[in-house]
Order: structure tokens, then C-alpha cells, then sequence
């Protein structure tokens, strides 16, 4: 079983769960300078009562009783990590900042430098902020990444719309799609996963740590009646042209590795999106390598080639971060060793840490309606972007638009880096639907 669907096991401090395989690691590697955290950034259509959300919130929280949980304390000889899970939460999560010109600015800065304490039930924090200009209401859930991921967050959101509007807030059902085609059997056709990944090259690195963000709204690229790949493939290949567009511009030959083959880890999520929805970090990752060589084919050629590897890659049955990920939280040794060895064997890895994360949540699967607080008409998502990797592109699509995040390491990109990587995106993107039509 994963470690999701562990049962807990009760002590007298309450119930507690041991940390699976993927809380571990990110709870051994913690840094200050760049927390791990998840931002999400809803825009309502109309305004919301104060009091009425925290109830609404505070009820979606008791629904879903696996986010009530904190770290729990332990010895200097313990094992494992443990979840300690609560009744109700340790302190309301819901805050309303003053409105003002920089509201939202100040509110998405916070979102990425400040984490919710792993100490504190639930490891989330809800915001709600007036729009400086339209009136409108923007919320912005912030998530400590070591307990939970987006999906299971925006699960827990959708429950709390429903509960302040009293709409259903269900996924509709899914648009009709033509089937894909079956991977092929046996393992995918990849290139050597011992060679070294490209790197981002640098470009006017700030002289402040943490992340910055930029986050804008596109077009869903089309598709030819019939293609033979996926949104989510387009957006691959637009992102891993970006990169390389990026990197020649920047003269990352040899050192940053604009020859070398790109890495670009791609979650996947198997969960379902009703309310029984496990609540958890439940994503795993899964590496798609693009060699040079493939890269320079010509676009439709690239499009498909991306289609089967990403299909095959998908279908693979493996545990989430993989199996070393494992064998690194066997209870072998008390926790703090283990997390020294850890971290120690992190930076060793660096080299071979994939290039880039593309994030694609797709089609947000929830109305988010919150009655006559209005319902979402644009929902942004950004994942950390800590080095080595130090660059992640997250996409959901709501209302017909794509929202699209760039979210980097200020040790590595400036926020005028970020408007060119957004600008050579949107050119990429675009040309999958122009050239492979």
C-alpha cells in the first residue's frame, strides 16, 4: 500500500501516521531560504463574507479530517517521522489582509516566502484579498509542500465553495476525448539515464535568496481533430524548446549544457477528484528525457514522439520518487542521521537533477462556485523552484484560458528573465498548434 492509505496507528498523544516516502525527503532537505511551498491563487468574480468563509473553510477542513494533522514531536533516537492528526485546527487558518494597491503582490510574495509551521494543524494557510482595481476577491491558499500537494488542497477548496454557496461543486464530467494509444509493452525507448541533464543557464541572479513568480493568462493551444498527443504534450515540448532557446541565447555550450539531453519531471496524478480524494503529497514523478537531436525534429515529428514517451513513461508501475527514494527512509537509523545522509546524498545528485518541472494540473476540475461570492474565472498554481532545478512551469486551464506560472530561484533568474522565459513560452506554445495543424 502507499503511505497515503496507511492506517493510523493510535498512541497517547492521538493518532499519528509515519511520514511517507515523499514527506520524508522534503522534510530532510528543508531550507529557510527557500521554503517549499505550494501557492495557489483563486480570482472570484464577486466578494466574500469574512465570517462565512472561516465557517465554510473550517467545515471543508473536518471533512477532510487527513489535512487536520501537525508534526508530531519525537526523541533524538526515533525513527520515522510522524503526522499527529487533530480534531480541529490548531489555530484558524482563514486571514483577511488589508486591501490596497500592492494587496496582491504582497499576498503572492508571501505566499512564497513564508511556509506554513509543520508544528501547526493544518500545514495551511487561506487568504483572502480584495482586488486592488476590480473589486473582486482573490484567494490565495499557501501550502507547505511536505504535507500536502495542490490537487489534495484545491480538493479540500472545492468542499469549502460548496459549503459557502451551497451549490454542488462536483467535477462536470469530462470532456470526450479520443483515445490514446496504448503504450507499447516493455519498458519506453529513453535515452541514458546516466548522462549528465542540461542546466538552465543563469541569468541577472538577484542578490536576495527565494523565489519569484510571474503569472499570466494564454490561450489553450488547439489540436488537430485526431492529433495523436495531448495538451499536456504540447506544453512539454513549448517548454523544452523555451529551455533551449533559452540556454543558446545565453551561450550554455558545454558548462550549462545546451547539448546535453533535457530532464523535464512531470507529475502525475492517478487520485480521483471527488470527495474521496486521498489528502496528501499523492502525485509521482516521472522524468521525460529529450535528447538535442530530438529536439531539432521538425515540430509534428517532436509532438509525437513526446506523445509516445510521455505514454509509455505514464504507464510505467513504480513507487513515487522511485526506488532509491525508498530504500533512503527505510527506519534504519534514527532520523536525524538519515537526514544528514540525505541531504549529503542530495547535493552529491545535483548533477543528474532533471533540468525543469512542468506542472500541468490541466482543466481545474471544480466550479469553485461560491454562490453569490461569485466563482473562479482564473486559478493560478506555481510549485517550489529550489536549485539545483531552480525553474518550474505550472499550468491550469479554467473558463477556457490557460494560466501559466513561471516560478524561479532568485540565485539563479531576475524577474526580467522571467517576463522572456514567459514571452518564449507563449512563442513555442503557439507553434504547436500553427506548424503540427
Amino acid at each position: 500500500m502507499t503511505t497515503l492509505d496507511a492506517e493510523p496507528t493510535r498512541t497517547p498523544g492521538g493518532e499519528r501516521l509515519p511520514f511517507p516516502t515523499v514527506d520524508e525527503i522534503s522534510r530532510h532537505c528543508l531550507q529557510n531560504d527557500e521554503p517549499e511551498t505550494v501557492h495557489i491563487e483563486v480570482h472570484l468574480s464577486g466578494r466574500l463574507e469574512p465570517d462565512r468563509l472561516s465557517a465554510a473553510f473550517d467545515r471543508a477542513l473536518r471533512a477532510h479530517p487527513r489535512i487536520l494533522m501537525r508534526e508530531a514531536r519525537r526523541r533524538w533516537y526515533t525513527t520515522r517521522y510522524a503526522w499527529e492528526l487533530t480534531d480541529a485546527p490548531d489555530v484558524c487558518p482563514v486571514s483577511f489582509p488589508e486591501p490596497g494597491p500592492d494587496a496582491l503582490v504582497l499576498a503572492r510574495a508571501r505566499s512564497l516566502t513564508k511556509a506554513p509551521p509543520l508544528t501547526v494543524a493544518p500545514p495551511v494557510r487561506l487568504e483572502c484579498v480584495a482586488h486592488p482595481e476590480s473589486g473582486d476577491t482573490v484567494l490565495f491558499l499557501t501550502i507547505n509542500h511536505t504535507a500536502l500537494d495542490g490537487p489534495a488542497c484545491l480538493r479540500v477548496l472545492a468542499t469549502a465553495a460548496e459549503f459557502y454557496g451551497g451549490r454542488d461543486n462536483a467535477p462536470p464530467p469530462a470532456p470526450a476525448v479520443a483515445p490514446r494509444r496504448p503504450a507499447p509493452p516493455g519498458p519506453p525507448d529513453l535515452p541514458s539515464s546516466w548522462a549528465r541533464p542540461a542546466r538552465v543557464a543563469p541569468g541577472e541572479r538577484e542578490p536576495r535568496p527565494g523565489n519569484g513568480l510571474l503569472v499570466c493568462e494564454l490561450a489553450v493551444p488547439r489540436r488537430p481533430k485526431g492529433a495523436p498527443y495531448t495538451v499536456n504534450d504540447q506544453l512539454m515540448v513549448a517548454t523544452a524548446r523555451t529551455v533551449t532557446d533559452w540556454n543558446d541565447e545565453h551561450g550554455a555550450h558545454g558548462a550549462h549544457g545546451a547539448r546535453r539531453p533535457l530532464r523535464i519531471t512531470m507529475p502525475v496524478d492517478d487520485r480521483p477528484r471527488d470527495a474521496s480524494m486521498p489528502i496528501g503529497n499523492g502525485t509521482r514523478l516521472v522524468e521525460v528525457p529529450l535528447t538535442p537531436a530530438e529536439l531539432r525534429q521538425p515540430l509534428p515529428a517532436l509532438l509525437r514522439l513526446t506523445a509516445t514517451r510521455t505514454t509509455a513513461l505514464k504507464a510505467l508501475v513504480r513507487p513515487q520518487l522511485g526506488h532509491g527514494a525508498a530504500l533512503l527512509t527505510a527506519p534504519y537509523a534514527p532520523v536525524a542521521w538519515r537526514a544528514a545522509a540525505t541531504r549529503a546524498l542530495r547535493t552529491a545528485a545535483a548533477p543528474w537533477t532533471s533540468t525543469t518541472l512542468l506542472s500541468n494540473i490541466g482543466r481545474v476540475p471544480y466550479p469553485l462556485d461560491f454562490g453569490d461570492g461569485g466563482r473562479a474565472h482564473a486559478v493560478w498554481f506555481s510549485a517550489p523552484a529550489r536549485m539545483p532545478r531552480g525553474l518550474t512551469v505550472t499550468t491550469a486551464s479554467t473558463a477556457g484560458r490557460l494560466h501559466l506560472a513561471l516560478r524561479w530561484s532568485r540565485t539563479l533568474l531576475g524577474h526580467g528573465d522571467g517576463a522572456h522565459l514567459r514571452d518564449l513560452f507563449e512563442h513555442h506554445l503557439h507553434a504547436t498548434q500553427e506548424e503540427a495543424s
